[in-house]
């Protein structure tokens, strides 16, 4: 297993995952500044900001190229996702051969994430048919044979994550869902997600769907 975390302008939190995990893990700095630099792993840069799906898209490419044959977990490095999670997750697709997806609880969430997720939640299951408890989780496990399929997902940006869901329940892939811990440092403050121009994109998504 790799684990992918893909970040712009991190947290002291990254640092202290990338030391906790006995895995190979590749940083995706998505343009911070100052760039990220001093850590054990393989870190990938991009010299501007574009984009967490952009991101994504580089480890991913990098992984399949890099570590043939292993599955990948995608996670967010702001502390939000412990180690005992991510190995729970990368488990899961090692038994299941399945996407598998950390859900988190929603009644622990900060009320922003909530209505966002309710929202989300609802509109993927009417226009899909298929339920996902958290559809904007950050924690993914994916088995090696998806990352090509992976690489044709579109979006830049956040939307990234809801349009592989519905590539997914179009062309019938299954997933798994693993119950995570919720945990939220500063209230999320180290949150990129804009609350209106990100959101709109993943609703565009969901109605393109």
């Amino acid at each position: 297993m790799v684990l992918l975390l893909p970040v712009y302008q991190p947290s002291s939190h990254l640092p202290l995952l990338v030391s906790r995990v006995d895995c190979p893990v590749v940083v995706v700095d998505d343009g911070s500044t100052p760039p990220v630099g001093g850590l054990p792993c393989t870190v990938l840069r991009h010299a501007q900001n574009l984009g967490k799906g952009a991101a994504l898209r580089t480890g991913l490419r990098h992984i399949a190229g890099t570590y043939p044959g292993e599955d990948v977990v995608c996670a967010d490095a702001d502390g939000q996702h412990d180690v005992a999670d991510i190995m729970a997750v990368a488990d899961r697709v090692r038994e299941t051969g399945h996407t598998v997806l950390g859900v988190r609880r929603v009644r622990h969430m900060p009320w922003r994430s909530q209505v966002g997720n309710a929202l989300t939640r609802l509109l993927f299951r009417a226009t899909t048919g298929r339920s996902v408890r958290d559809t904007q989780t950050g924690l993914r496990g994916y088995p090696a044979e998806l990352i090509p399929w992976l690489l044709t997902i579109p979006g830049d940006r956040f939307e990234y994550e809801m349009n592989a869901l519905m590539a997914a329940a179009r062309e019938g892939h299954p997933y798994t869902q693993v119950e995570i811990a919720t945990t939220y440092l500063d209230g999320n403050a180290s949150s990129h997600f804009g609350a209106v121009g990100d959101a709109l994109r993943v609703y565009r998504s969901l109605l393109r769907f």
